[in-house]
């Protein structure tokens, strides 16, 4: 089951221009340097100008793609797709881009929500209630405006969702089988569903740092993300491979006497998948502030720490706070977050609530990964030695990513 490590390292090319009123070709060499196969490994070209659709083939075979508009002006500006690529093997894609048309159709293997909370609309026309971006002013708490409390996304594997308040934590939904479950559960199963084999909400995070959140430092203790003059979180893209969630913080003073800072967190995650990439931006640079990030310490956990970025537990608790717990199971799950060791300021000894690194911004950038399971997946990891064996060679995988080069225009 654990032969081949799902890649999410992106293997970005060139960046290529559509000629107007023209078809751009070419082809990518993507090769896999590990010595392991790796399945759904996401590959990523960047398109420029007017690129309205693309086709993707390896061996006249069409391969799914995605054409997504991260920036927000309306066009597309990426182009990714998923290599089954196996152990030191180098394949051939063939890419065409158009400038007319549509982006071709895909069955979907994520998917993505954020819906308002009005118990006043009926269960029919709830369609009214989902939404793509929302933003509030300072002083405004939008974390029961949604339903769920902020976006939610999943593939078929894992689910996660953001909060939408001062702690912006990541939480967890965890599924017993293989499938897509959002739109049907929206993160709070009912009974029958759960009888039916439907997953279910299985960690608790409270005010700790859930599954890789980023908060503030103090130069002691995590800080919530508070003092801040709008919040925003936004669907970047919901499928068919891959989904984005945006959250925006603007003019939030993180330190005191430090200046306010926009940060712009962008989740993705991939068909495939049970981790997820966090990519942050910070404008003005924030490289001389420090933040915090990291893991829950689960009740009674076991900690897998290799002293260089990696973390994970394995360990068991209510997913709810114990007075609410009736109804629930104690849930077990592992959890793992990779940092790269250049962004590392300190790799704090575990408290009562988390396992903690200090971090800081590059070049006004961070980037990390995050990833857990559920015991109670058919498909998954079942004991803290598998769960650890497999977050060693997720990060092998991080760290020799698939690489991609165009080798004919």
């Amino acid at each position: 089951m654990h032969m081949k490590i799902r890649s999410i390292i992106l293997a970005t090319c060139l960046a290529l221009s559509a000629v107007a009123n023209a078809q751009t070709r070419f082809q990518l060499k993507v090769n896999n340097p590990m010595n392991i196969g790796r399945q759904d490994a996401p590959v990523l070209c960047r398109v420029t100008n007017d690129v309205r659709s693309a086709l993707v083939t390896l061996n006249g075979t069409e391969i799914p793609c995605q054409l997504d508009d991260i920036n927000g002006d309306g066009r597309f500006d990426e182009l990714c797709f998923l290599a089954n690529i196996g152990a030191q093997e180098t394949q051939t894609y063939n890419i065409e881009l158009y400038v007319e048309g549509s982006p071709r159709q895909y069955e979907p293997r994520v998917y993505a929500e954020m819906m308002l909370t009005n118990n006043k609309i009926k269960e029919q026309n709830k369609q009214d209630l989902y939404i793509s971006q929302l933003t509030v002013d300072r002083g405004v708490n939008p974390y029961w405006m949604l339903h769920h409390h902020g976006a939610a996304f999943e593939s078929q594997l894992v689910a996660y969702r953001v909060y939408f308040d001062h702690r912006q934590t990541v939480d967890i939904y965890g599924k017993y089988k293989q499938g897509l479950e959002l739109h049907d559960t929206q993160f709070y199963p009912d009974q029958a569903q759960k009888a039916a084999g439907y997953g279910d909400d299985v960690l608790w995070v409270g005010s700790t740092l859930g599954l890789g959140t980023l908060r503030g430092w103090d130069g002691v203790k995590p800080t919530m993300v508070q003092d801040v003059e709008h919040r925003s979180q936004r669907i970047v893209s919901r499928g068919p491979l891959r989904t984005i969630i945006e959250v925006k913080t603007e003019g939030w003073t993180a330190q005191p006497g430090q200046p306010p800072i926009d940060m712009t967190q962008r989740f993705t995650l991939y068909a495939g998948h049970r981790d997820c990439a966090v990519d942050i931006t910070f404008s003005p640079n924030a490289d001389k502030q420090q933040f915090a990030t990291g893991i829950i310490n689960v009740k009674n956990s076991t900690e897998c720490f290799d002293k260089r970025g990696l973390r994970g537990c394995w360990g068991t608790d209510w997913p709810v706070s114990e007075k609410d717990s009736a109804g629930h199971k104690r849930e077990t799950v592992g959890l793992g977050i990779s940092v790269p060791s250049a962004n590392i300021v300190g790799q704090k000894e575990a408290d009562k609530d988390n396992y903690v690194f200090v971090v800081r911004p590059l070049d006004g950038t961070l980037h990390y990964d995050i990833v857990f399971c559920s015991a109670n997946e058919s498909f998954g990891f079942h004991s803290e030695d598998e769960w650890f064996k497999y977050l060693k060679e997720w990060k092998q995988g991080l760290l020799n990513p698939v690489h991609a080069e165009v080798i004919k225009e």
